[in-house]
Formats: structure tokens, sequence, C-alpha cells
């Protein structure tokens, strides 16, 4: 990813009920979650879901496919771990985690 898509990234999560969304698609995986669903379970309006969840799929972080009269969305897990790979990249100095440093990173998040 380069530096412009990682920051449509983050700025697509740096809102509390996308940031809440994506995090409920990460943990229910693959298989995805109706928009209904997702209204319910996060308690947040249909209206403003539709909103947030265009603009996650606008940022590549989640994805849509119709099954039946339900969209399903689902987490970009691709997207996710690019992310998640550029901002650590340059981890310790660039040098690969030792356990010890590993957890001291993981401590600073």
């Amino acid at each position: 990813m380069d530096t412009k898509e990682i920051l449509l990234a983050l700025a697509a999560l740096a809102q509390e009920s996308r940031l809440a969304i994506f995090r409920l698609l990460v943990q229910v995986g693959p298989e995805g979650m109706a928009a209904t669903k997702i209204s319910e379970q996060l308690g947040v309006p249909p209206s403003s879901l539709s909103f947030h969840l265009k603009e996650l799929s606008h940022a590549d972080l989640v994805e849509s496919r119709q099954a039946g009269r339900f969209v399903i969305y689902s987490a970009n897990m691709t997207t996710m771990n690019q992310m998640l790979g550029f901002l650590t990249e340059n981890c310790c100095g660039g040098n690969p985690c030792t356990p010890v440093q590993a957890q001291q990173c993981a401590t600073v998040e």
C-alpha cells in the first residue's frame, strides 16, 4: 500500500462507529454479516450505517456481496494486513523483532 491508501484507510477508521463496524466484521470473519445484523448489534441506525459502510468500502476495508435480498459485508483482510504491514515495517529499527522486542512493541499500542 502506498501512503495515500494508508491515509484513506486510517481516516476511515478514525471515527467511532466505523471503527466498531470494522472490528465487528473482523471478529465475524470471512462469512461476514448482513447490514441489518450489524445495525442491531452495534445500535447504529440503518441510515448512518449505510454512510459508514460506504466510507469503509471506499477505503477498501470492507467488501460486500449479495445473498438473496441481503447485502453481506465482510472485512477486507488483505487490506487490513497490508495496513498493519505498512505500520510495522520499520518496527524495531527494521530488524526482525525478538519475542521481548515484539512484546515491547505490543505494549506501546
